[in-house]
């Protein structure tokens, strides 16, 4: 289902709402597990729980019970074709809700966060070329012990490169130091469903922000709810493995990026997930499920909670690879080539205020803020006034 109408299946968000996203998420006790979604399957159990399903119990896509972990809607054409030549095995064993893998993305450093089988890093193995690299991080040495099997023939006979641009090691997503990931050493950081499998959320998104550089970006796919989940939902370890229980309120999950520093997260697709399973159904109940795809900027001093308006136009030159004649920003900022456009203050900083951001090259922003004429337009209402209902953090 298109993110238009994931929006009217959601509860409107008005903007007072949004001023109230700056308060803190965080509190003690059972609230705050529930708050921060934090899976309650016995103490020390959850990575378990997960390095067996997704190790041992599926055997490949087929065997999940849920579209949690499945793409529905078909990548770009220029990652269709890329995926041709990723072997088969990698593919066989990938478990993704979404493609987080942008284009355009020649000469950077990219990490993903649970790359499991590596499918999304061979696909970015291609995309950022010799003078990028890509970086695979996972806890399951099923998973790991695939990706590793074909880096050497992938990169340099498939691709005719000098030597491997990729590479995958073992760690956890919620201390990525551990790992050996330093700080601001990536441009861009990509993952696929997987975050809603941590025990600790925060952390993980602490450790993005660490780890990127100003400029860059968290870009990812994953599973989000429109409520805080009971108990007896986050006990239970098929629907943590199908992506399910460890799931975010999607309010929360706006707060808690707000504290983290990623201040005006942006909604780029979304759909809603099919539970298939008629017992899992039962477990679920009324809750709905959203598989969405979100960018987060890390650009310190440049974001406000709002969006404001300074005058400022940004134009895109068409430059980016698979996109030459439009760039979809997120879900509500389509910028044709050439083609002025006014923007708040965020959305300039976005796409190259300073010349800061990773897309500042493929972007002209006239302007500065020295005069501010309010809030921008929309913001005092829902971000979509053809539906009424708001998914993302971006109000422009």
């Amino acid at each position: 289902m298109h993110v238009a109408k994931v929006r009217a299946c959601l509860p409107t968000v008005a903007v007072a709402s949004r001023r109230r996203a700056k308060c803190s998420a965080s509190a003690s006790g059972g609230l705050g597990e529930i708050l921060r979604a934090e899976p309650l399957v016995a103490e020390g159990g959850e990575k378990d729980a997960v390095r067996k399903y997704y190790g041992e119990t599926l055997e490949n896509s087929d065997d999940l019970k849920t579209t949690a972990c499945l793409t529905p809607h078909a990548p770009h054409n220029i990652i269709k074709e890329t995926l041709k030549a990723v072997p088969d095995e990698v593919k066989a064993k990938y478990y993704g809700c979404g493609s987080p893998t942008p284009l355009g993305i020649e000469g950077l450093n990219v990490l993903d966060l649970g790359s499991g089988s590596g499918r999304d890093c061979y696909v970015a193995s291609a995309l950022v070329g010799t003078n990028g690299t890509v970086t695979g991080v996972d806890m399951t040495d099923q998973q790991l012990e695939v990706a590793n099997k074909y880096v050497d023939e992938y990169c340099t006979k498939t691709l005719g490169y000098d030597k491997p641009n990729m590479k995958f090691v073992k760690g956890e997503i919620e201390d990525l130091m551990a790992a050996g990931i330093q700080d601001n050493s990536m441009d861009l950081v990509i993952s696929n469903c997987v975050v809603n499998l941590s025990p600790d959320k925060e952390a993980v998104l602490k450790e993005v922000y660490r780890v990127l550089a100003t400029g860059g970006e968290f870009y990812f796919s994953d599973v989000y709810c429109d409520r805080r989940l009971p108990e007896h939902v986050r006990r239970h370890e098929v629907l943590l493995g199908e992506c399910l229980a460890g799931a975010l309120y999607i309010e929360d999950f706006k707060r808690m990026c707000q504290e983290v520093g990623f201040t005006d997260p942006r909604v780029l697709t979304g759909h809603i997930i099919d539970v298939k399973d008629k017992d899992l159904k039962e477990v679920v109940g009324e809750a709905t499920f959203y598989s969405i795809t979100y960018r987060l900027f890390k650009l310190p001093k440049h974001l406000e909670t709002l969006c404001e308006d300074y005058g400022q136009v940004a134009t895109y030159k068409g430059t980016l690879r698979g996109a030459a004649h439009a760039y979809e920003l997120d879900d509500h900022h389509k910028f044709v080539t050439g083609k002025p456009m006014l923007v708040c203050g965020n959305t300039a900083a976005m796409v190259g205020e300073g010349g800061v951001s990773w897309l500042s090259q493929h972007f002209e922003v006239m302007g500065d803020r020295s005069k501010h004429f309010g809030l921008f337009d929309g913001c005092g209402g829902p971000v979509s006034s053809t539906q009424g209902m708001e998914v993302g953090g971006g109000c422009c």
